[in-house]
């Protein structure tokens, strides 16, 4: 009976395979478009369940693909959602895509062990829309962060082309060693400027203690994580990009015109009884313009400054694969022009601040076996830096000082002029910027990555091995070619024959050169194993990671021999993650870290941290409220490090030198002396880490389906043992040298956060954002002298926190001068400026100088701004600002003619603001006081009289561009085109008027920031 069954049963299944291959491979064709017609090429269609199977649409969304009936088909593309339909009998079938929604709780973001669930997080960790630092048109992405990215301050001290803007993450909570980020891109410790934003695939800021922790020494000051973008499967895939800029100024100091200079002139030297400077036939001379060699009237910003310059940029990358290996490739050239005219005359070289930078990228994933991934990539930049001889600072001093009738461009005969006390940057600016030769610079950067993943789900599930390797290497050199002409000074006075009556100031130099070099190369070394795995409704993780790391310079290291040997790093890390229900999380992160810089006993440091957090969101009472997707509380409680000592090594070993000094032994007839030993530096062994212990109370928020979303921190930091010189320890000790030691104490606090709202309104897509930063710190411990006034102690105020005396405004007569407290930097007058006497003594002197005003680097940044799409055309615009800072201003420019020489400009505003004059001005609140021919020690010192406020509003970046329709570019082969135009730096609302306020400049005397407009195409084929 049994074998008559198994025998149906054979019979059957033998039927019903005949009946399957009986049935016949259909042909199934259509087009795939988008929720507006558009055709969508590039679109991955694959039979579900089928390896090895599928095809991809053309440039017109068409495809074609054999298959059985009752097969699935998939189609996927990137940022769309996937579409599945089952095929029956129908031949034709057309797909339209719909762009994927990703929600609160699927948004991923990257951490300090991997990309992990927004939801999961629970550190301070801020993902940044790579889209937003897109728009701007300098080399480096941190020229971008400002008033982007919340928890990050950054300002642009220079415009000089390849100039990039400093920043910090949160807060600057040490006054001892780098305050700077640690930057990672793809793992490693690189510059952050070495990447091209068109290369950057996530870009995250990790700024806590729970975040930062597992990096030990490195993540005090914060941490960014760069991935840079890498190859898919699918068709080949070219993006490349086209822009052209042209740059002006964004605010120059604007001068006083010779006549007025020479009538100010006049006006100091009477203010303080003296004879004038200019007799009224010389001034009358100079006003009408009779005599321009001696008597000129010269913009030297005019002479030497162009209106404006362009610039350009290119960018092109190519990625694409197959199931086994994927690719991608990146190129990119900017050439940025400086604001220098150029000598017409000079054909052999470019004596204009220019720069030039190429970068390159390439990266390749392999796939070994299923399980084993393998990357390998390459990349680097060649930068290169051209000059005048005698650089951009001087050019700078110069143009902030040559008033306008120091002396003419030329003179008549053809004689180039000098000023007559020439040396250093009181050289002619055009001589400076034509005539001194050119200086030229190259800096090349390579590094090599190589990674692997293995999964290890054979071990256990959710069990993965990462390796990483890293070599880098780093080279600067530089050509010197300076020479200047001859220089001549013109007499004051013509001789009896009317001609010019020169004097030989300097020699003419020829050309003569310079140079020199600088390299380092760089290993790195990490592994890693992860454990993922969710049980019912508990989700367990954990990671463990080992790095090493060493930098050695390798060139121009002279001949100390600790400079030949290696900086190292060693370190052991790790977390442990727990969530139940993906509603109660806490996490524990751990660095061990080793540093070289430390005797043996404190070579070690534990840095651990604990976070926790609640996701209010889902819990029942809240879960089906329907508008609320994401509402999480986190707070985390950490150490973290930092083993940068400014530059110093090996603290804990003593040096000696040979003294000047010796021992003398002598008879009548003979004098011998021999020279001793000493400590150059004594040994401080007990030197070790500056550790940060770090606090965050933060809420992470979505509703309404993730169109209105946001978080919010509020941040405490306590920074020890900051290391400092022990300048003020008793002579009684008898010490040769100045020990350091970990004694300095700083706390921080603050709050950052952002939100984004979306919003549909008709067929326009709007997005409102904003983000804000603001900090403050106090140095609670450091070593400085004791002194019975505490206010002049730095203890109890801020890092770099501005010191001066109080004005009371300026002295009305002789009387009040009388019955104030005597002022002791020098004789005072009506119109001088008059201080507070802070300490109540009845002198003022240098006990009166108390903290004022904020910091130069600003205290509070904020940014915000709107865009919106309709069809092809979008529209951002983006605001940027800071707070909280101020700064004094000074030099030969504020202080006008303190050199009693004739250097210096006077400032229009100056010039025309309500200043004291003797008999016609006599207001003792005028904006500047009674002028002085010559340096006034009691008006030319800090004070709140020179203190501004260094705040300012501009409009960041005005962004519209246009997509062309895609029924229009694929007639061409192309699958996407943009046209955009964008102008950065437009605007700038601020009480300080004379130069740019971002600069955070006392003199003026940098390169100032430009404002650029850029009309650009990128394409992708």
């Amino acid at each position: 009976m049994l074998k008559k069954i198994f025998l149906i049963v054979c019979i059957a299944l033998l039927a019903g395979t005949t009946n399957l291959w009986a049935q016949d491979e259909m042909t199934i064709s259509g087009v795939v478009t988008d929720v507006n017609k558009a055709p969508m090429p590039g679109v991955s269609i694959s039979i579900s369940n089928v390896a090895g199977t599928g095809v991809i649409t053309d440039k017109d969304g068409k495809y074609k693909i054999k298959l059985l009936p009752y097969h699935t088909l998939v189609f996927t593309s990137l940022g769309y959602e996937k579409q599945e339909i089952l095929v029956k009998e129908q031949q034709v079938i057309n797909v339209t895509m719909v762009e994927a929604k990703v929600s609160a709780l699927d948004e991923v973001v990257v951490t300090a062990t991997g990309p992990q669930k927004k939801i999961s997080v629970t550190g301070a960790i801020t993902s940044v829309d790579v889209e937003e630092l897109k728009s701007n048109p300098s080399t480096s992405v941190a020229d971008a962060l400002a008033g982007n990215v919340p928890g990050i301050q950054a300002m642009q001290t220079s415009g000089r082309p390849g100039s990039v803007s400093e920043f910090w993450i949160r807060s600057i909570s040490t006054f001892g060693g780098s305050s700077a980020a640690l930057v990672l891109i793809d793992g490693f410790e690189r510059d952050l400027n070495e990447v091209n934003v068109e290369d950057i695939a996530s870009f995250t800021v990790l700024k806590d203690a729970s975040a930062t922790a597992i990096y030990g020494t490195k993540g005090a000051n914060g941490v960014i994580l760069i991935t840079t973008k890498k190859g898919k499967r699918g068709k080949v895939n070219i993006n490349g990009k086209v822009e052209g800029f042209y740059s002006k100024l964004t605010k120059l100091p604007k001068f006083s015109d010779g006549y007025t200079y020479a009538t100010l002139a006049n006006e100091a030297k009477n203010a303080r009884n003296e004879e004038p400077l200019y007799s009224a036939s010389e001034l009358e001379i100079l006003r009408l313009g009779l005599d321009p060699d001696l008597f000129p009237d010269v913009d030297w910003m005019d002479v030497l400054l162009r209106n404006g310059a362009k610039s350009q940029r290119s960018i092109l990358n190519i990625s694409g694969g197959g199931n086994t290996a994927r690719y991608y490739i990146s190129g990119s050239y900017q050439d940025q022009q400086g604001m220098y005219k150029v000598d017409d005359a000079l054909e052999d070289y470019n004596t204009n601040t220019n720069f030039k930078k190429y970068t390159y990228r390439l990266t390749v994933d392999m796939d070994i076996t299923k399980t084993t991934l393998l990357t390998a990539g390459v990349s680097g930049s060649l930068r290169k830096q051209n000059d005048p001889g005698v650089g951009s600072n001087s050019i700078w001093t110069a143009l902030m000082g040559y008033n306008p009738i120091t002396a003419p461009m030329m003179y008549s005969d053809g004689k180039i002029p000098a000023d007559g006390n020439d040396n250093g940057d009181r050289f002619n600016p055009w001589v400076q910027g034509t005539m001194t030769g050119y200086n030229e610079s190259w800096t090349n950067n390579i590094q090599t990555t190589l990674n692997l993943r293995q999964k290890l789900d054979f071990i256990t599930k959710g069990l993965m091995f990462l390796g990483r390797f890293g070599y880098d290497t780093y080279n600067s050199n530089y050509i010197k070619r300076d020479k200047h002409p001859e220089l001549w000074k013109a007499s004051r006075y013509r001789n009896t024959d009317g001609e010019l009556v020169f004097q030989r100031i300097v020699e003419e130099q020829k050309m003569q050169q310079s140079s020199g070099s600088d390299g380092e190369k760089r290993e790195f070394l990490e592994w890693e194993v992860h454990y993922d795995r969710t049980i019912g409704k508990h989700n367990f993780g954990a990671v463990t990671k080992y790095t090493q790391s060493s930098k050695v310079f390798t060139q121009n290291i002279g001949t100390d021999l600790k400079n030949g040997i290696a900086r190292r790093n060693q370190g052991l890390a790790g977390r442990v993650n727990y969530n139940f229900k993906s509603r109660y999380f806490i996490d524990f992160n751990f660095g061990y870290t080793g540093s070289e810089n430390f005797h043996k006993d404190y070579r070690f440091g534990f840095f651990p941290a604990i976070s926790g957090a609640w996701n209010i969101g889902q819990e029942p009472f809240l879960k089906n409220a329907g508008w609320i997707d994401m509402f999480k509380i986190r707070y985390s409680y950490g150490k973290t490090g930092n083993d940068d000592l400014n530059g110093v090594r090996f603290p804990y070993l003593y040096t000696i030198e040979q003294g000047v000094e010796g021992y003398e032994f002598a008879d009548f007839t003979s004098n011998n002396t021999w020279t001793g030993i000493h400590y150059s530096s004594v040994a401080s062994p007990d030197v070790s880490w500056e550790v940060a212990t770090k606090q965050d109370l933060g809420l992470d928020y979505a509703f309404f389906n993730n169109n209105f979303n946001g978080s919010v921190d509020y941040f405490r930091e306590r920074r020890t043992g900051i290391y400092m010189a022990r300048n003020y320890l008793p002579g009684i000790v008898a010490l040769e040298s100045v020990p350091s030691a970990n004694v300095g104490e700083v706390t921080a606090s603050g709050f950052d956060g952002n939100f984004s709202l979306k919003k549909k309104v008709g067929r326009v897509d709007l997005t409102i954002r904003g983000n804000i930063t603001y900090s403050k710190n106090k140095i609670v411990e450091r070593d400085e002298e004791n002194t019975i006034y505490e206010y002049k102690l730095d203890e109890g105020h801020r890092v770099n926190q501005a010191r001066g005396l109080i004005d009371l405004g300026l002295f009305k007569d002789y009387d009040d001068i009388r019955n104030s407290p005597r002022q002791t930097f020098g004789e005072v007058m009506p119109g001088d400026i008059k201080y507070k006497d802070v300490n109540g003594d009845g002198i003022i002197d240098d006990n009166d100088r108390v903290a004022i005003g904020a910091t130069t680097k600003p205290n509070l940044t904020y940014g915000f701004g709107i865009s919106g799409s309709w069809k092809g055309l979008d529209v951002n615009v983006h605001f940027q600002g800071v707070g909280k800072s101020t700064y004094f201003i000074n030099g030969s420019t504020v202080y006008m003619f303190s050199t009693g020489d004739g250097w210096g400009n006077i400032l229009d505003e100056m010039a025309k603001s309500n200043r004291w004059i003797l008999g016609e001005n006599e207001d003792p609140n005028a904006d500047y006081p009674r002028l002085t021919y010559g340096n006034n020690a009691n008006n030319n010192r800090a004070s709140t009289f020179w203190l501004r406020d260094g705040s300012y509003l501009r409009l960041k970046t005005l962004d519209i561009g246009y997509t062309l329709p895609k029924t229009f570019v694929n007639r061409v082969h192309l699958s996407n085109v943009r046209i955009f135009f964008i102008a950065t730096n437009l605007l700038t609302f601020t009480k300080f008027k004379l130069w740019d306020p971002e600069l955070g400049s006392a003199t003026g005397k940098v390169y100032p920031l430009s404002k650029t407009f850029s009309l650009g195409l990128s394409a992708s084929l």
